[in-house]
């Protein structure tokens, strides 16, 4: 019987260790891929917190988010910014205008007023129905 070897206390211990080295990986990755998606920086600078964090991972780490969680907090923010941007962008592009109706009245609008011919308003009439 295994569970009969292996002491209630024991699996919280173990459960413990393995939640704290994926807290561990997390962290490490989130660093790399903040170090590696930086343009302020040169390949040199790049290839230097990688050896440093493969070299001496806790310390590495610690220093790179202690001396950096300000830039981090921004480049992060700012492509979240971005992104929100490029997902409203197409949104509104693929929404469209507010119909064929508003197309139809705006064109009506030009006719009115004389900017386009009823040659251009049935064009865009037959468009807009299309």
């Amino acid at each position: 019987m295994l569970a009969a070897d292996y002491p209630f206390l024991d699996l919280l211990w173990t459960m413990l260790v393995f939640f704290l080295w994926l807290a561990w990986l997390w962290i490490l990755f989130t660093v790399w891929s903040d170090v590696f998606r930086r343009a302020d920086i040169s390949g040199w600078g790049k290839a230097g917190w990688l050896i440093f964090t493969l070299v001496l991972p806790f310390l590495g780490v610690f220093v790179y988010l202690i001396s950096q969680h300000d830039a981090m907090t921004s480049r992060n923010l700012q492509r979240a910014r971005a992104q929100q941007a490029r997902f409203d962008e197409h949104v509104r592009a693929t929404a469209g205008g507010a119909g064929s109706a508003a197309e139809i009245e705006t064109a009506k609008t030009l006719l009115d007023s004389g900017a386009i011919t009823q040659t251009e308003f049935d064009a865009i009439k037959q468009k807009a129905l299309a």
